[in-house]
């Protein structure tokens, strides 16, 4: 389990550093992508399952789709895309999903049993003790909406 988690981790840190090197957008958006799947992977095998759906559901899915549009809203949307750029992201999407795979097939999971948590309880623990937290987050999507309309808008 060990071996499976630190391989997860290299792969976080390896997608990482190439979001921050490579000069594409869309080429960053693709280990963005591969990174976030990475920490998901971890999070489900220290027994957080609900937090890696939704690492994959909010952050890997609805705002990589905002940062396309971000991207296609300041003119980079004629970026072709060389079939050579998908290779990396792929290698790394594929040692995910052996190590995935391989975590359910052993069945062992780490971390405390996991029971079930209705959409109530996380409403409440969202708009209780984690009130602040929720409201940083609304408001730095908000931040990140009014930047790319400023980004995006055309000056006549």
């Amino acid at each position: 389990m060990n071996t499976v988690f630190a391989l997860s981790a290299l792969v976080a840190v390896a997608a990482t550093v190439l979001v921050i090197t490579r000069r594409n957008a869309v080429h960053a958006l693709l280990y963005l992508v591969v990174s976030l799947l990475a920490v998901a992977v971890i999070m489900f095998l220290l027994g957080a399952a609900f937090v890696a759906a939704l690492e994959v559901i909010i952050y890997a899915g609805a705002i990589m789709v905002l940062f396309v549009f971000v991207i296609m809203l300041i003119g980079h949307e004629s970026i072709a895309m060389n079939p050579r750029a998908w290779i990396g992201p792929s290698v790394l999407s594929g040692v995910l999903l052996i190590e995935l795979a391989w975590v359910l097939a052993r069945g062992q999971l780490g971390g405390a049993p996991a029971t079930e948590v209705g959409p109530k309880q996380v409403g409440i623990a969202l708009f209780g003790p984690y009130l602040l937290g929720a409201e940083m987050a609304a408001f730095l999507l908000l931040a990140g909406l009014v930047g790319a309309f400023h980004l995006g808008r055309r000056r006549n």
